[in-house]
């Protein structure tokens, strides 16, 4: 059996999660979401995650799985997905790995060895914390996991101190540590088919999305997260549609605040990851909109993994013409 790895990519709302369920029925495959969220239970509104009748037909992988306030980074995630990969081979089904974000895909098939990229929500809150409580909690707070590092950077120099914590929290591993590890042994090809969809029509699904998750119970997933007694300040949480009704819900803004917030933020997320999925050349871009017949559009991504040579660079390949976003 050859060993070929299918990823479906994106920015949110362009379609990821209906094309992966209608490929993987067609060719046997089981889907490992590349997604920093969906692994969470209880928050399946705020995060589009996959419905329990679509993973009943197709497993799923990475969703559903961790308390909010349980650990998970894309360090984690690369090495669990990788052994997930060799156990879906050994069932003589084919890996799907399916998700909008570029650091988890790219833990997934070309491990860390020279770091992750940036993470700018998590810079951002990051930033923020410094702003509030000063740069030297920042610092104490890179002392406790990564005293090596710590050593080396300027307790003023915030620049190096988040980029330091950064690591460690997308990875789970001090940058000290990371900088000695070989690079992983990725015993497998995979081939990344991209959904382009023209920026305006995008942004216009996103806020009807938004608009949608609202409307069917976002604000009573969120009050119910709050009754378990998850806080707002978890990472899992720091989440665009989570943290503005959190503010919402605490009075921080109004209702109309919180609807532009998460419209605006969700956009700017998705330029975010316009700007990530653009710098991997590997990415063979497919156009999508409104009126895309997905059934035939998984017949047309099945056919261009299927013509990919294990081994060889995909746009290698026979029969392929890969287009630039």
């Amino acid at each position: 059996m050859e060993r070929k790895v299918l990823a479906i990519v994106g920015p949110t709302a362009s379609g990821k999660t209906k094309l992966s369920i209608i490929v993987a029925e067609k060719i046997n495959g089981e889907i490992i979401s590349a997604d920093s969220r969906q692994i969470y239970k209880y928050m399946d509104i705020g995060t589009a995650k996959p419905s329990k009748e679509e993973r009943e037909r197709i497993r799923h992988h990475f969703v559903d799985e961790l308390n909010p306030n349980e650990e998970f980074n894309a360090g984690i995630f690369g090495e669990k997905g990788r052994e997930i990969i060799e156990d879906i081979f050994s069932s003589g089904k084919v890996p799907i790995v399916v998700g909008g974000s570029g650091l988890y895909i790219r833990a997934l098939i070309d491990g860390f060895f020279e770091g992750p990229g940036a993470d700018w929500e998590l810079r951002e809150i990051l930033y923020n914390k410094a702003k509030k409580l000063g740069v030297d909690v920042l610092y104490e707070e890179l002392k406790k996991v990564d005293p090596e590092s710590a050593q080396k950077i300027h307790p003023n120099n915030l620049k190096r101190v988040i980029r330091a914590l950064e690591i460690y929290y997308l990875t789970g591993k001090p940058i000290s540590k990371l900088q000695k590890e070989v690079k992983p042994k990725i015993n497998f090809t995979t081939v990344q088919i991209g959904l382009k969809w023209d920026r305006k029509k995008l942004y216009k699904r996103i806020e009807e999305r938004v608009d949608w998750m609202i409307n069917n119970g976002l604000i009573e997933e969120v009050k119910h997260l709050r009754e378990l007694g998850y806080d707002k300040n978890l990472n899992s949480l720091q989440t665009v549609g989570y943290k503005e009704v959190f503010d919402y819900l605490d009075g921080l803004i109004t209702y109309d605040q919180m609807v532009y917030l998460i419209k605006r933020n969700s956009r700017r997320y998705a330029k975010r990851q316009f700007t990530w999925f653009r710098q991997d050349k590997r990415i063979i871009w497919i156009d999508v909109d409104e009126n895309t017949d997905f059934n035939e559009l998984a017949d047309r991504v099945i056919e261009i993994f299927k013509s990919a040579r294990p081994g060889s660079d995909v746009e290698d390949s026979p029969g392929l013409e890969k287009k630039e976003v």
